[in-house]
């Protein structure tokens, strides 16, 4: 057995709390083939009650970043400030790094991953991306000998966990969102989960590992689920699908289309059974059939245990390129023109039930060579509210935004059109 592994630890959070107790247990060293030593560690509050023992203590990052260390863990978050300062400064010094920061390699990956590769260096990031489903390893690795068309998954288990107790209560999106923050599902500022903004994080890290590209959030379509109402679940589960927050990245022959989007997934489908705050991906690959991956996608045993294998992985002497190929041969990523994306859609009006409502929208949807597939009209209480539904052929989403436009100034439609993609058929 090789001299010990030193560890130096950012972050003692649930899931820095995790992995500090893993290492301090003592059971991973067979597996590691030398001893896991942790050399120091900081965090905020060096006070607060953990329930394991603190040492080796230093005051803030930036002596963290100069300890005697072979690997630094960064697990305090953001993508920039401390936590960028904390990476950079730990590769420079010659420190491999291991990290669950997914918006900080979404925004700065690239830049990174080249720092450490010259360097000679590791840049883990397993914990980045669905906690626990080990879907890193395997785009970096095991599937390195196909071409992969596609990736696309439930990635946020706090907007699937919003959207399962949806369909399954019938209770309104703001009631749910609140018994997630209660529960401890959702942040008290839920915004970057419900917004869409976590799983572009986790897409753009997805994407760079699928198809060799430098991360890329700017070019990504970025749509939450605030808007979705207990009727579009209800009118979902009777056309036979059931409602996810897909990250999906995916080639065509405009180039690669990236979007964080609501998406009508045929019930009885893998994706469209994954429930509560579970995760699950799936990679369509050339020539291998799909992959599919689930499982927890946060807390502390998933997100610590997807840590130690990074950590274990350096131990062992495990290399090779951060994101699967070498950081100088990752292109920028070459996004599909916005206008080109097609699909079919779930369209949802809420409109005054007066004569001729139905010839308006049908009309302007075909003066948008948009046709329709399927409809549901019901009620009957002349100049009160109704709901149209309708189910597309497949057509451009800028067909849609444009129909959607001229729609929504009818004086007979009284709340912004819904659409929801129809992302599995």
């Amino acid at each position: 057995m090789s001299g010990p592994l030193r560890i130096a630890i950012a972050g003692l959070g649930t899931v820095g709390g995790g992995v500090v107790a893993a290492l301090q247990s003592k059971t991973l060293e067979d597996r590691a083939g030398r001893r896991l030593e942790i050399v120091a560690m900081c965090a905020r509050d060096r006070n607060k009650k953990r329930g394991f023992e603190i040492g080796n203590w230093v005051g803030d990052t930036h002596a963290l970043a100069k300890v005697d260390a072979d690997v630094v863990v960064e697990l305090i978050g953001g993508d920039d400030g401390p936590a960028l300062t904390l990476v950079e400064k730990a590769l420079k010094a010659g420190k491999h790094v291991v990290t669950a920061n997914k918006a900080l390699l979404a925004r700065h990956g690239a830049r990174l991953a080249a720092l450490a590769e010259e360097k000679g260096l590791s840049l883990k990031f397993e914990a980045a991306v669905a906690g626990g489903i080990p879907i890193v390893k395997a785009l970096r690795e095991s599937l390195i000998g196909y071409e992969v068309a596609a990736v696309r998954g439930i990635l946020n288990g706090t907007c699937n966990y919003i959207l399962t107790q949806m369909e399954s209560s019938g209770r309104p999106f703001n009631d749910v969102l609140k018994d997630a923050q209660a529960f401890g599902y959702a942040e008290s500022d839920p915004s970057l989960d419900i917004g869409g903004g976590d799983t572009a994080h986790k897409l753009a890290l997805l994407a760079a590992l699928a198809f060799g590209t430098m991360p890329d959030l700017d070019t990504m379509a970025v749509r939450g689920i605030a808007h979705i109402a207990s009727e579009d679940i209800a009118f979902a589960r009777e056309f036979g699908y059931r409602i996810k927050l897909l990250g999906i990245a995916k080639r065509s022959q405009n180039g690669i289309d990236q979007r964080v989007q609501p998406s009508m997934v045929s019930a009885g489908t893998p994706l469209a059974d994954v429930h509560g705050a579970f995760n699950a991906v799936v990679a369509d690959v050339k020539h291998a059939g799909p992959f599919f991956f689930d499982g927890r996608g946060a807390g502390e045993a998933p997100t610590a245990n997807a840590v130690i294998a990074d950590i274990v992985d350096i131990a062992r002497g495990n290399m090779g390129p951060v994101f699967g190929i070498p950081a100088r041969a990752l292109v920028p990523l070459p996004a599909a023109p916005a206008d080109s994306a097609t699909s079919a859609f779930y369209l949802r009006f809420q409109v005054l039930d007066v004569p001729g409502v139905l010839a308006e929208i049908a009309g302007r949807l075909a003066e948008w060579r948009i046709s329709i597939e399927s409809m549901i009209q019901r009620g009957r209480a002349p100049g009160e509210a109704v709901s149209i539904v309708m189910i597309t052929h497949e057509t451009t989403y800028a067909a849609v935004d444009g129909a959607f436009k001229t729609i929504a100034v009818s004086d007979k439609v009284i709340s912004p059109p819904c659409m929801i993609a129809m992302e599995a058929r």
